[in-house]
């Protein structure tokens, strides 16, 4: 790639809008524009201070308006890519935005590729790496508070921990290979001690930053909840409740839901990918049997999963199959139609079989009880679904792993520092202690771009738009 040429892209979604932005990024970036833009005041943007606005007009090479814009003027190097950059604020829709980009791209610009502007900016030095990535996490946050992780991060909050543990490693590297340039020496006990302290303290660092990721990836992606049960439990109804909007179509004939229908909710923060499946029962129709096998599949995958029990009668054989299948820990049961009779009897005195409540073998901690209908124990079962998702894991810490790359290459480095401390204990020479803290270096050094490939870089930089 070359970055010593002039790209642009369209910045905004394309269609109708109030505003729309072609930006450019580059050496020629004001030299360009100049030849499109026409100030209202004969000014030239190449004499126009940097970080200022200008009206005027896009015209063609045959002097036609295109449209009338304000371009904004930003010279290197305070700026995104800390290139020459500009940006032309025009109406909204998709005809004007396209006859401008073709006529910065016929007086001299390349179209951009995807995230090049971003990558730009990592390769001038403006941002590392992890700042790049949370660049995107900050454009598809699901929630508030996954926009305010993102944010951390692109402050650079995960790339301070990292650094504060490469320094870390570099200070034992200095320690060990001033061993391996004098052999005669043996490495003596207070520096052995004084590198163990040092590595078990790094050790501590990155499992609080892989445990934290566990919630991160919620924030993240979303929590993928499947709610399962066989027809008329009342699972449309609950999805309904739970969205407080009518999405699902909910009916008294079974096998109403064929497919899987899917939408985000947001509990406290937590971003819930939920999904209403089809009632599983045994079917003959070629549609109904198709849908049942994707509950199936749903229930199998997901992060959590809600058991839909008609707490109005007793359990039939279905609700019994799909108990025992499920996994206790991501597992919710809910008791619906608690507005009616009851023959669910959730009392240790009567305990329904198999075993439902907590202590019983295979039992269930998280239990709720609803009625979907009437709106009744919605916000209790919100309260246990965050609960249960969380599991303990740290919802509050200083920094949050939210990206599937940093955690592997978090673990990566954990299992190089753990074998870099079996080593010292066993007084292992020099030279194999420093091949363990280098490869502990060069994989951390991979979250912030210290160390890292092509191949990485193109990697994380396709899945942007082509305007970032």
């Amino acid at each position: 790639m070359f970055i010593d040429d002039t790209i642009t892209a369209i910045s905004t979604p394309i269609g109708h809008s109030g505003i729309g932005i072609v930006r450019l990024s580059g050496r020629d970036s004001i030299k360009i524009a100049d030849k499109i833009f026409a100030s209202h005041k004969k000014k030239t943007l190449k004499k126009t201070p940097t970080h200022r606005l200008v009206y005027g007009h896009i015209i063609s090479s045959h002097k036609e308006i295109i449209d009338e814009a304000l371009v904004s003027v930003m010279k290197a190097p305070h700026t995104y890519t800390k290139e020459n950059i500009v940006e032309i604020n025009c109406h909204g829709g998709p005809v004007p935005l396209r006859r401008i980009l073709a006529l910065v791209l016929k007086n001299g610009a390349r179209l951009a590729e995807p995230g090049e502007f971003t990558r730009r900016a990592f390769l001038n030095g403006r941002i590392d790496l992890a700042q790049a990535e949370a660049v995107l996490d900050v454009i598809n946050s699901l929630t508030e508070q996954s926009r305010k992780t993102a944010v951390e991060q692109l402050s650079g909050g995960l790339s301070k921990k990292t650094e504060s543990i490469r320094e870390g490693l570099l200070s034992i590297i200095a320690i060990v290979e001033a061993y391996i340039d004098f052999p005669e020496e043996e490495i003596e006990f207070p520096a052995l001690k004084e590198m163990k302290k040092t590595a078990l303290s790094i050790r501590k660092s990155l499992r609080q930053l892989i445990e934290s990721s566990q919630y991160g990836m919620i924030l993240r992606d979303g929590l993928k909840t499947a709610i399962i049960g066989r027809p008329n439990v009342g699972k449309s109804s609950l999805l309904n409740a739970l969205l407080e909007q009518d999405r699902a179509i909910v009916t008294e004939v079974p096998g109403t839901t064929r497919d899987i229908i899917e939408d985000y909710l947001n509990i406290h923060g937590l971003p819930v990918k939920i999904m209403d499946t089809a009632g599983i029962r045994k079917v003959e129709d070629i549609a109904e049997k198709e849908g049942v096998k994707r509950s199936h599949k749903a229930m199998k995958d997901a992060d959590l999963v809600l058991i839909v029990l008609d707490g109005s009668e007793s359990l039939h054989d279905t609700d019994k199959e799909l108990i025992d299948k499920a996994n206790p820990e991501n597992t919710i049961l809910v008791i619906n139609k608690i507005d009616l009779q009851q023959k669910i009897k959730l009392d240790k005195k009567n305990p329904p079989s198999p075993p439902l409540l907590k202590g019983g073998k295979g039992g269930f901690d998280a239990i709720a009880k609803i009625s979907a209908l009437k709106g009744k124990g919605i916000d209790e079962l919100k309260n246990k679904i965050e609960d249960v998702a969380l599991h303990g894991r740290p919802a509050n810490a200083a920094v949050t792993v939210t990206n599937i790359r940093h955690v592997h290459v978090l673990k990566r480095t954990l299992k190089s520092v753990d074998s870099f401390i079996k080593e010292i204990d066993k007084k292992t020479s020099p030279e194999f202690l420093s091949v363990e803290l280098r490869e502990a270096l060069d994989a951390i050094g991979e979250i912030t771009g210290a160390t890292t490939s092509e191949d990485i870089l193109n990697k994380i930089f396709t899945n942007f738009c082509i305007g970032k």
